[in-house]
């Protein structure tokens, strides 16, 4: 079973970032902690000739057509 936060073309998946504020810089230390930052996943319809259905892939997938080109 596929995770929901991963897209099934390129496994982008969930990644931590973060650490400082801005404020961090100006001020006396405050540390913020790290975040988990989620791709931006949307649905994407698949032709016809493969089936169709819908799939979520990322935007970057997405603008590149990449769920078009499964069917090559």
């Amino acid at each position: 079973m596929a995770s929901t936060n991963i897209c099934v073309l390129c496994a982008k998946g969930t990644r931590v970032a973060g650490g400082y504020s801005n404020r961090v810089r100006a001020t006396k230390f405050n540390p913020t902690g790290n975040v988990r930052k989620y791709p931006n996943l949307q649905w994407a319809t698949l032709p016809e000739n493969i089936g169709g259905g819908r799939i979520k892939i990322c935007t970057r997938c997405l603008k590149g057509n990449k769920h078009l080109e499964l069917a090559k």
